[in-house]
This record gives C-alpha cells, structure tokens and sequence, in this order.
C-alpha cells in the first residue's frame, strides 16, 4: 500500500444521486408529474398513462423527508462535495408556468442549509432525466424548440435563488443519450421507433442551445458558478486490428464525442455536419442559435461506468446486454451481473482523451458498481460485507490517479449511488450500488430503514487519507 498519493489537495471527494431516484414524495409540495412517474420499468419497457403503484420512484428512498439523515451520513463519510439534481417539476410542476413554485424552491433551501451545516459542497444538475410530464406530452419534449425558453425560465430561477450557495452546476445529466432513450433523457413521447434521425438531432440541437444559454444565464446573474456539461464516456476499442474496425471506432467516438466538442469549442464540427449531409438533414440552427452555442462551459462532467469495442463486420455486431450506447461486447473484459463490462483502465484513458482534446477540467461525476446486495450481521451488527464493490472502485480510483500522474487536471470523484436508489435503467431498487443499504425491496417492500456497508468504512479512509489509502 503506498502512502503518497497523486490526489491533489483540495480534490473533491464525494457522492451522486438523482432526484427521482431517492427523494419519493412524488406528488408532494406541489409537485407536478415528470416522465419518471410514468417509467416503472425505467427505460426496458413502454411509459405508462399515469403513474402506478408497481412505479418504486413514487417513494424511492424517502429522501424528500430523510434528507438531513441521509446528509449527515455522507458527513460521516467526509463527504467534500455532493451531486444531487433538482425536480424541474418540483419548480414548475408543468414545466412552462410563468412563476416558480415557492414550496419546491424552499425544500432545496433546506437541503443546502444541510449540506452547508456539514460543509458539503453542492453539485447541482438542472435537469437529470425528469421532463415534466407535461412538456412531453404537450410539445413532445426537446422536438419542440420552445422547450429552450422554458428550460432558460427554469434554469435562471435556479441562479436567481440558488446562484450565490451553489458554485458547481451542470445543465443536462447524459446529454449525449438523447438518441439512445428519448423519452427518459429528452422527455420526447413518441415512440423512438418512429421518430426520424432529423426530429432527434433537432432535439439535440435544442438541448445544446438550451444549455449554452444556461451558462451565458449563469455568467450573468452568479459570475463565481462554474458551469460544467454533463456526457456518457463510453471509451471504444477495435474488435480487431483491421483498419476497418479502427475505422469503426472513430465514427463511434464520433457520436459520442461530439456533444462535448460543441459545449468545449462552441460550434457543430465537421465530421457531424457530413453526418447531417449524409443522412440529408438540414437542422433549423438560427443565427442566435451559433451565437448562443459560443457560450462554452468550464468543465466537463461525465459518467464512466464500462467500455465497449466496435466492428466493421456485420457479423460481428453482437449487442452487450446493457449497452444503451451500442457497441459490441469486449472478449478480454469480465462483466458486472446487468451485463456492463468492468473496465478500471478505460477510465484513465477516457480521462486522457477528453483533457487533450478539450483542454478543461475534467469531473468524474458518475461511476459505480450495480450488483445485488445481502444485508448480514456481523457482530450484531446489520451491514453488507461488499468486498466486489471495494474491489471495484478501488481500481478505478487507482487509474483516476494514474490519469491525474499523466497531466489531467480532475476536480473530483463522485461515486454514483452513494446512498441505495431506485435504477434508472430498469427502475429496480436490487440493483444497488450505494455505500449505505436502504431497506427497500422490489416489490415495495421494507422499512428504508438505512444501514451502512462495508464500502461505508473504506470509502471514509480513502477520502480521510485522500486517496492514500488506495491499494496499487
């Protein structure tokens, strides 16, 4: 075990979540509906018509009433900073209303007044997978271009009140999924299979404007926020040495890459305009729109959970199970129990790609192993003994410091799913990945009764010790 570590001080150690996966009280405080009310399955089945009871994130964890539990456990942990998203339809339960909701803005009043009591830095993502239900079912989401005027309302609401307690913002969680789940990530409620690649690049299009927006909004009226975009690293190999499948790969970056390139250098590059080219789509880009797009963001968040490989052979394109993003599955790398392929290595390299490519401060926001959890005595006392989860962010850690050797400059680590939550993939709550078991079951059942794991202890040494702790 070393005991000097490649951490700088002052690195941000912490935790992530999202609203509608831990705070519950769905149609409390003046709550409206968002598009996760109606996803019971997450995004592995149809939306329903109105919300059921089979739907975990109606409660989720109770967060919205346990908070100041919940924050004094990551305080336990040493938590420096921690990422957490707020309900856009806690704040506008419509979404395009003139007026702010008072009750929804008061109960983050609440939880910052928490997190700055226990000198928790907060990390706050506008909007993380929670359309108000009703902009998609009355503008079919981010199609509709004044969903950028209703995101810019809600988006300086948020600085207005929040601007002076919160120096870390981040505009969209995963924009770069909008393809891949459009109604979760782009609150876009017809079904993918007949929407057109056109009405979906519009829809990116709108978003990028929006967020671009969002931080000139920022500059203005909270001049000390930084403000970060928020991407799905998806680091990709070739299957194969083939020039083909090399090929393959940079057209698979490509598409994910270019998300960050237009909030990084603030216009559309040149490989995705011969992809518009290409597949005959003209977007409507207005010249307000290339102006708005020059406001770049200070940082780039992102989530890094596995890798993939590409392939030019036809025959070859096998989907990984879990892989919303696409790409095949890589023949050397073992898999978590949801089928995403573990990849601690891939981290650094991801993190070294986007530095020398944009040059910004990078924040791994999301990251974090999904298994299932047994809870166990030990010596009387109830907790889970999650050695493959230590196991698993250890050696992640460990290439985020090789990366930090190499040059990168990282602000900070944000494990996901600090506390047990309800996935947003398959809306399971078995599916966990927290440091602190939540007594909560699939099926609804428990008391939310929270215990602390394992992972709990070790996570406090690596953040007390600022990484020392790891083991190399």
């Amino acid at each position: 075990m070393s005991t000097t570590t490649p951490f700088p001080e002052g690195f941000l150690w912490g935790g992530a979540t999202a609203a509608n996966q831990v705070e519950g009280a769905y149609d409390q405080g003046g709550k409206g509906l968002s598009v996760q009310d109606v996803m019971p399955r997450g995004i592995v089945a149809p939306r329903t018509a109105e919300p059921t009871t089979d739907n975990l994130k109606l409660e989720a964890i109770d967060f919205y009433h346990r908070y100041a539990e919940d924050i004094a456990l990551f305080a336990k942990m040493g938590f420096g900073v921690y990422r957490f998203s707020i309900a856009w339809s806690r704040i506008f339960p419509k979404g395009d209303e003139a007026e702010p909701n008072e009750e929804g803005l008061a109960f983050y009043d609440r939880v910052l007044d928490e997190l700055e009591k226990h000198g928790i830095e907060p990390l706050v993502t506008i909007s993380h997978y929670e359309t108000p239900l009703h902009l998609a079912e009355t503008y079919d989401g981010w199609t509709d271009r004044r969903l950028i005027g209703f995101y810019e309302n809600y988006a300086r609401t948020l600085f207005e009140r929040y601007g002076s307690r919160v120096k870390y913002w981040l505009t969209f969680n995963e924009i770069n999924s909008l393809l891949h789940a459009p109604f979760m990530s782009g609150g876009i409620n017809t079904p993918k299979e007949q929407l057109s690649d056109g009405q979906l690049y519009q829809a990116m299009h709108h978003e990028l404007v929006a967020s671009a927006r969002a931080t000139r909004i920022a500059r203005e009226v909270a001049p000390n926020a930084q403000i970060g975009c928020m991407v799905l690293s998806m680091p990709v190999y070739p299957l194969t040495p083939s020039p083909a499948d090399a090929l393959a790969v940079m057209d698979f970056d490509h598409s994910n890459l270019v998300y960050g390139d237009v909030h990084t250098r603030g216009a559309y590059p040149g490989y995705f305009l011969r992809t518009l080219r290409e597949k005959g789509i003209e977007l409507e880009i207005t010249d307000q729109d290339r102006e708005d797009l020059t406001n770049t963001v200070d940082f780039v968040s992102f989530s890094y959970y596995m890798s993939v490989a590409a392939t030019a052979d036809p025959a070859k394109k096998v989907a990984g199970e879990g892989n919303i993003m696409g790409g095949v599955p890589n023949p050397t790398l073992e898999a978590s129990e949801w089928g995403w392929q573990i990849d601690p290595v891939g981290l650094r390299l991801v993190l070294n790609q986007f530095w020398d490519r944009w040059q910004k401060p990078l924040f791994i926001v999301e990251n974090g192993l999904g298994a299932k959890d047994e809870l166990v005595e030990v010596d009387g006392v109830k907790t889970v003994v999650d050695d493959y989860r230590i196991a698993y962010l250890n050696d992640h850690l460990v290439q985020v410091g090789e990366a930090i050797t190499d040059g990168v400059d990282v602000l900070g680590y944000t494990s996901w799913g600090c506390i047990d939550i309800v996935s947003a993939s398959t809306a399971q709550l078995s599916k966990r990945y927290g440091f602190i078991y939540v007594d909560r079951n699939d099926d609804g059942s428990g008391t939310l009764e929270r215990f602390e794991k394992k992972s709990f202890g070790w996570y406090a040494d690596v953040i007390r010790t600022n990484g020392a702790s790891l083991t190399r």
